[in-house]
């Protein structure tokens, strides 16, 4: 178990990053309110729950998130609950909002094509299968595409969970909380799938599975 640090100061260990771009810079596939709210009151919670989950605790504060969740296990139990929720939620919505840009979509190329097409026959196979995954995704939560053992898979996830915290590595994710959606989409979550994929950033993309692959 990680041990709690003694004597250390209580200090902010995260901050919220900025958006990379304006509030309606996505419309009209995710319009300006949602990203207002999802980043300035979700994201922001997230961050300052995770902060306060770990005051007082040096040797955590330490750790980036990715090692904090990856060793989510080993966390104290009485803020382990906290620490995965919020933690998970920080991390990841800091890649959710690299991942989309104004004028986005279309396909990606290079290397991350080449082992979309390897791993599912095709792109548009890799994407029938990815909208499954986030559509079928009960309740809460992600779908992800990710490295696990060494392969590119598809996977989703409940709640804030990362497929960090059991050996995954994600490089790309779909939040399909309902808050990442509804006040345009209301129930219509396969409506909301298929519009994200007009601001895919796969330049973005590209760079998280050169950097996951390591």
């Amino acid at each position: 178990m990680i041990q709690t640090g003694q004597g250390a100061a209580p200090q902010m260990t995260f901050t919220l990053p900025p958006l990379p771009y304006a509030f309606d810079a996505l419309e009209p596939y995710i319009d300006a309110k949602t990203m207002e709210i999802h980043h300035d009151k979700h994201h922001a919670a997230y961050v300052t729950n995770l902060n306060k989950a770990l005051e007082g605790n040096a040797e955590l504060q330490k750790l980036s998130v990715e090692d904090l969740l990856a060793q989510i296990n080993k966390v104290p139990e009485n803020i382990r609950t906290a620490v995965r929720n919020n933690g998970g939620g920080h991390m990841n919505h800091s890649m959710f909002w690299k991942i989309m840009k104004k004028g986005g979509g279309g396909e990606p190329s290079g290397d991350l094509a080449g082992a979309i097409k390897s791993s599912f026959g095709s792109f548009a196979d890799f994407k029938t299968k990815f909208n499954d995954a986030a559509t079928k995704r009960f309740g809460s939560g992600w779908a992800w595409l990710l490295f696990r053992d060494g392969k590119v898979t598809i996977e989703s996830s409940a709640n804030q969970d990362n497929p960090i915290m059991d050996g995954g590595k994600a490089f790309f994710g779909l939040d399909v909380w309902e808050h990442a959606y509804y006040l345009k989409y209301q129930n219509r979550r396969p409506e909301y799938i298929e519009a994200w994929w007009n601001v895919i950033n796969w330049a973005q993309v590209a760079e998280n599975y050169a950097h996951a692959k390591k």
